[in-house]
């Protein structure tokens, strides 16, 4: 049995919102987003109100607004599955009684009630006797492992923590085909409760003194009675602690914060494992992780996701809010991302789509990307030629503008077909990516011979036009375009005519532009190369907007 579907109504900093789930689902956010706000809505479904809430129910309502109704609400499917397997026949007759052979079910916890409603083909259906009981046995095993968790409580002993539970019952199963413990009962029995044995007498002995002086008070005691109970296994495991060797053997308290949140996760994963094997047959479990990459270390992060993600590729369901990339960057099946923003004080939860899924990314990197991993465009040039003009006039003249990212399609002028077909390439791989309308491309006017495979590649991006993203020089090369000054190194000027280029081979070519980038002024460039810089401006235009222009 799965969540479906979820719908949250005035719950903190929710308005509303409405998720259909998956099984392996992701919640990306800035801080105070309320990425939270959302797993303690979930809580708060399972749980009703926590301590931490207090008592007044309008601490949790949208803007504390008492006068609101707040509720949450599941939609869960495979509910025939749930109900099939639960052990307590009491509350599996209850819950067969209410789904009446329907396999989708929608429970809502509405305000301070204590009783979840109960909706069945878009009908209420009325409580019967013992349903919140029922409801617990019946609804998959939640796990909410929030920020403020103390990983020591889950690493010691206690009755109802998950390490308790998996080594109790483990030790349970052992002991009930264990001929030793077998033959210890009957040694205890012997020891204290056979009335002939040596303990048993002195036991009555001491009663019967006890006895003598306390109806001295109490004329009515009959009698009183000393008797030792068999050990119950549970409480011998009160006392003990979880250690871990690392290199260093020592108690698990004392690693550190990473250690600790790694352990935790771990005993959370393994008592999934043994309640599914052992203690409630195949009954699933949600797992409500609250900043999962808390402590880990990035390897350490991806390791965990590939942990969890087998868990929900079984019958499990994975809910993580992160602020990492390695959650989110790599594609899976069954999993869906969930932006969480928040305008005006309210929080809004959307799913993205795969489009959108690297400007999430890049905001989950710092929200810089040109300074990260990937650049915030590309200008994407001919040759080495371009590339080395371009990147010393960009240092020489707009060292106060944002970075461009230039990238060279060949590298070699004379083979032109190679050039565009690389080009061609390379862009329709942009072309279903971010870059899609954030690249910029400055060309060579083709030669006679390509003008038909050039008029190819324009119209199968259309949108190179019409968002002014190709730029095209004058010329067939960019050294036809230089100033027409004197030049010291190739004479007789910086300018080329066409014969003159075909004669220069690309080392040539890369030292004439090195030069050239170091000598021209401003002036002549904007002049006398201005389709290079209308593709700088328009390239700063679309990835960073006018305001770097001025």
């Amino acid at each position: 049995m799965k969540i479906q579907k979820i719908i949250i109504k005035n719950f903190r900093s929710i308005e509303h919102t409405e998720l259909d789930i998956s099984d392996f689902n992701i919640f990306v956010g800035q801080n105070n987003s309320g990425k939270t706000n959302f797993f303690e809505a979930i809580e708060f479904f399972f749980n009703g109100i926590s301590k931490k809430s207090g008592s007044d129910i309008n601490n949790l309502k949208y803007k504390m607004n008492s006068n609101s109704d707040m509720f949450v609400e599941i939609e869960f499917s495979g509910a025939q599955d749930g109900v099939n397997k639960m052990k307590n026949e009491k509350n599996r007759t209850i819950m067969q009684a209410h789904l009446k052979g329907n396999d989708n079910i929608i429970l809502r916890r509405f305000n301070t009630e204590k009783s979840r409603d109960i909706m069945i083909d878009g009908e209420r259906v009325k409580h019967k006797t013992g349903i919140d009981q029922a409801l617990n046995d019946f609804l998959p095993k939640f796990e909410y492992i929030h920020t403020k968790q103390n990983p020591d409580s889950y690493a010691k002993n206690g009755k109802g923590t998950p390490i308790g539970i998996m080594l109790a019952g483990v030790l349970s199963m052992i002991l009930e085909e264990d001929e030793q413990y077998k033959n210890f009962q009957d040694k205890f029995q012997d020891l204290f409760e056979n009335k002939n044995s040596a303990v048993k007498l002195k036991f009555d002995e001491v009663s019967n003194k006890v006895k003598s002086f306390l109806e001295k008070q109490f004329s009515d005691c009959n009698k009183v009675k000393f008797e030792v109970s068999v050990p119950i296994f549970d409480d011998l495991l009160k006392n003990f602690d979880t250690s871990i060797d690392d290199g260093v053997e020592t108690l698990a308290e004392e690693k550190g914060d990473g250690m600790q949140r790694a352990l935790m996760l771990a005993i959370i994963q393994a008592y999934a494992e043994y309640r599914k094997s052992y203690d409630e047959s195949n009954k699933s479990f949600l797992f409500f992780i609250d900043e999962a990459e808390l402590h880990l270390h990035p390897t350490a992060q991806r390791n965990l996701k590939t942990v969890l993600y087998d868990l929900s590729k079984e019958m499990d369901q994975v809910f993580i809010n992160t602020h990492s990339s390695v959650f989110v960057v790599d594609d899976e099946n069954q999993q869906k991302i969930f932006k969480v923003e928040k305008h005006d004080g309210a929080t809004t939860i959307n799913q993205i789509s795969i489009l959108e899924k690297p400007y999430v990314i890049f905001e989950l990197l710092g929200g810089s990307p040109a300074d990260l991993l990937l650049p915030r465009n590309f200008l994407i040039v001919e040759g080495k030629t371009e590339f080395e003009l371009l990147t010393k006039i960009i240092e020489k003249f707009y060292s106060d503008k944002p970075k461009i990212h230039i990238i060279t399609a060949c590298g070699d002028i004379d083979q032109a077909e190679r050039t565009m077909n690389f080009i061609d390439k390379a862009f329709s791989v942009l072309n279903s990516s971010i870059y899609k309308e954030k690249t910029i491309l400055l060309l060579d006017k083709p030669h006679e011979k390509k003008v038909a495979s050039f008029k190819e590649f324009k119209k199968k991006y259309p949108h190179l036009k019409s968002n002014s993203q190709i730029f095209i020089l004058e010329k067939t090369s960019i050294e036809e375009c230089y100033p027409d000054r004197k030049c010291d190194i190739y004479p007789p000027n910086w300018q080329k005519s066409e014969d003159e280029v075909k004669n220069m081979n690309n080392k040539k070519k890369i030292k004439l532009a090195k030069y050239i980038g170091e000598q021209i002024t401003q002036d002549e460039f904007q002049t006398n190369l201005h389709i290079c810089y209308q593709a700088l401006l328009q390239t700063w235009e679309l990835s960073y907007g006018n305001k770097c222009l001025s």
